[in-house]
């Protein structure tokens, strides 16, 4: 198990829930995606658009999953949107080289673009076999396997694409701009 656990990590079986702010209802008739920034365009996805495999190409990943608060689970089922579809969508302008996840509340965090255009980073909404459950971001949530769990935002509601990397919420309150748990990136 040394080469999927992180150093400072621990093994569970359970999927704990931790967030901050309550969990926000979800109404499908309103939704909206908003993917803006250093694109061709302003675009606003509706939560067929995004789930329904027409637009996008419906994918399954099998991925670990690592907690900044040192907990893994492993061998995770995940089903979604590959980011890499979603940005080539988008037409990415070349200056883009970050992008600011924004969830639900005010929540954002900053990634690298170049991490979000592996195969295995998704935008989910299911989770070994199921709807996510509320509580880990249904109906939409940014997973980004190879980071601490703070970076997969829940409740994603946009995605902002930015020459220059910009702190996110945990990010500005001391949390490490990057979170390579491999590197136990927990905190700058």
């Amino acid at each position: 198990m040394s080469d999927r656990v992180p150093p400072g990590q621990h093994l569970v079986s359970n999927f704990p829930v931790l967030h901050m702010g309550s969990v926000p209802a979800f109404d499908p008739t309103t939704w909206r995606l908003r993917v803006f920034g250093l694109v061709a365009a302003d675009k606003r996805y509706t939560y067929d658009e995004i789930t329904s495999g027409t637009l996008f190409p419906v994918h399954t990943v099998q991925t670990d999953f690592h907690c900044v608060t040192t907990w893994s689970k492993l061998d995770n089922t995940w089903e979604g949107v590959r980011f890499i579809d979603l940005a080539a969508h988008a037409q990415i302008q070349p200056a883009a080289q970050y992008v600011m996840a924004h969830g639900a509340q005010g929540y954002t965090t900053n990634i690298p673009l170049a991490d979000l255009l592996r195969d295995d980073v998704l935008l989910a909404w299911r989770h070994n076999g199921a709807d996510l459950s509320p509580d880990h971001g249904y109906p939409l949530r940014l997973m980004v396997p190879h980071l601490y769990a703070w970076k997969s935002a829940k409740w994603l509601r946009g995605l902002e694409f930015l020459a220059d990397d910009a702190p996110g919420f945990w990010e500005q309150r001391g949390y490490h701009m990057y979170g390579d748990p491999w590197r136990e990136q927990r905190y700058s």
